[in-house]
């Protein structure tokens, strides 16, 4: 298996960046970590070794990136309008930096998959809803879709732009709605232990996703299937033989 690691200065942020890249053919994933995580998690945890075989067929290759979610949401000693400034210095790290990055190996316009679990599929989804020029498909694992257990009930501009379930029922440009309804969409969550805000975001969301005419699957898996990297190293390469199966078109 090809394996990078990468280091670079980046202007948007400020700062050094790290990322990995797994393999060296077939569609490209963004993986975004859990809270705080860092780039090598996905590793650590398992997560390449369950998605290997993919990985050796060349059907997907794996860009495994840095959160600053220390230094945004979850920056508790900071102001609520300072995280979401911080945030949006991230969004644009991850589309003017990195996404350039990864069509530059894989060809020109390519689309990505995002991904992520926990904080990783909040992160994954709300990329994937703002930015469907760069991802057409997502992937989130246990995710939610708002800010509030971060900031309470604390609103402007740039906490409502990375907010789905604040931006997503107000939507109805028709250039967005195109590119959702032709991407693939899922969204998963367990039933188990620490699951609870995921599962009931999820379950808003999907509503949400219904009254837009986007299609998504929405799977809601049993009462044991717990908020932890076990589950997630089950749920991802089966959502991804799904893909592989249908060639990318699970939905008409």
């Amino acid at each position: 298996m090809n394996v990078e690691y990468h280091k670079y200065w980046s202007t948007c942020l400020g700062q050094d960046m790290e990322f990995k890249v797994y393999g060296l053919f077939g569609k490209p994933v963004l993986v975004f970590p859990a809270m705080g995580g860092r780039f090598f998690e996905f590793e650590d945890f398992g997560m390449v070794e369950a998605v290997g075989g993919f990985i050796e067929e060349g059907q997907f290759q794996f860009f495994t990136v840095d959160s600053v979610d220390r230094q945004s949401w979850a920056n508790w000693g900071a102001a609520p309008a300072e995280r979401a400034r911080r945030h949006e210095d991230y969004d644009r790290y991850i589309v003017q930096e990195v996404a350039p990055f990864i069509r530059q190996r894989c060809g020109g316009e390519t689309l990505l998959l995002s991904t992520g679990v926990s904080m990783g599929g909040y992160h994954s989804a709300n990329f994937f809803f703002r930015h469907p020029d760069v991802f057409d498909c997502l992937v989130s694992l246990s995710g939610i879709f708002q800010l509030r257990m971060f900031i309470g009930d604390y609103l402007d501009d740039n906490v409502y732009n990375n907010s789905p379930l604040l931006y997503m029922p107000n939507l109805g440009d028709l250039w967005y709605l195109k590119k959702y309804r032709r991407s693939q969409i899922i969204l998963c969550s367990g039933r188990g232990a620490w699951e609870d805000v995921m599962l009931n975001d999820i379950r808003s969301f999907s509503q949400v996703l219904e009254s837009k005419q986007i299609p998504a699957w929405i799977d809601l898996w049993g009462e044991e299937v717990n908020h932890d990297w076990p589950w997630w190293r089950k749920q991802l390469p089966y959502f991804l033989s799904k893909l592989v199966k249908s060639n990318f078109q699970l939905f008409p």
